[in-house]
């Protein structure tokens, strides 16, 4: 009997057309979605599954919806980490479970972070409206120079240290913290390391580059963004769990900071209702943060080869630690 596999969350068509399938689809059928499935439309299409594949943390994925998977066998997740994962809950079914390789998201990342940062800095969206609409510069026009603006990072990781390497490149003074900071890890990518209050409170442009944790859930929130400057902006390229978005929606209509360039959201895609649809100040973009040709090809090609070694009985590739 032919195994089936569900392949979830493929927003972006990529999979087929990254990747040589016919050795697997040889073996099994192959059912690819594209749009988010939830609930019992989920369980639907999972009900007979035997491998499934998640894209990153786009579906959650937890004990619920396994315990009523009675034929899953295998299970393969696109990057390292899964958030949305219950891997205790496979383990406890004996679930073998494979990651893929990254390709370069941190660069991607890191470009992005900037792309947003100059976009809203030099009121891109705004200007490109006006051209669009027959019109010139307006009132609004008198632009910022980065140079000798303060740059607050937010985490120190491989993203911190690419978008800290911009920054003193612009000729910016960069600060950072993260639990874990020491004063000689922020030297030697010329930053100095602050208080997380400090950084707020100092920064021009305050960045997240950390990794989401019961810790830092919520981190920002309603006091902390109180302590920044108000033409300061925010920028997350990293977690939305990060930030209380009810309370950046409060002090963007306020006024009480410059402005936000988000590309993470609590619920993706973005409701059509959300209330940051309608902030002032505020760029967003669909989650591009790892979204890039590169990165997809590493996905899709190691996504095929966990696949064609579990149908043909190998070790499993890339076992999750």
């Amino acid at each position: 009997m032919r195994k089936k596999i569900v392949v979830l969350d493929d927003l972006e068509n990529s999979y087929k057309k990254l990747a040589d399938w016919s050795k697997v689809e040889a073996q099994a059928d192959v059912h690819i979605f594209q749009e988010p499935l939830h609930g019992d439309a989920l369980l639907k299409v999972l009900k007979d599954a035997q491998a499934v594949v998640l894209m990153r943390d786009r579906t959650t994925f937890k004990e619920d919806v396994i315990k009523q998977l009675p034929l899953l066998k295998y299970l393969v997740f696109t990057g390292t980490r899964n958030a949305a994962l219950d891997v205790e809950a496979l383990r406890q079914r004996q679930i073998p479970i494979s990651h893929t390789g990254w390709g370069p998201s941190k660069n991607s990342t890191s470009e992005l972070t900037w792309a947003l940062i100059l976009g809203l800095k030099k009121q891109l969206i705004n200007q490109n409206n006006l051209i669009n609409h027959q019109q010139w510069r307006n009132e609004l026009s008198l632009l910022p120079v980065l140079q000798g603006q303060t740059l607050g990072l937010i985490g120190l990781g491989e993203i911190g240290q690419r978008v800290a390497q911009v920054a003193v490149a612009f000729g910016m003074k960069v600060i950072t913290w993260s639990p874990n900071m020491s004063s000689a890890r922020a030297e030697a990518i010329g930053a100095q390391s602050v208080s997380l209050d400090e950084l707020l409170q100092q920064s021009d442009i305050v960045s997240l580059h950390i990794i989401a944790s019961s810790s830092t859930k919520g981190m920002i929130n309603k006091e902390k963004l109180a302590l920044m400057k108000k033409d300061a902006i925010l920028v997350n390229t990293s977690r939305a769990v990060l930030v209380d978005t009810a309370a950046l929606v409060d002090s963007l209509n306020q006024g009480s900071i410059g402005g936000a360039a988000v590309d993470v959201f609590d619920i993706e895609p973005l409701p059509a209702d959300h209330p940051l649809r309608k902030t002032p100040n505020t760029l967003l973009t669909p989650h591009l943060g790892f979204v890039a040709e590169p990165v997809f090809t590493t996905f899709a090609k190691d996504v095929v080869e966990c696949l064609e070694a579990w149908l043909n009985g190998q070790p499993t590739i890339r076992p999750l630690p």
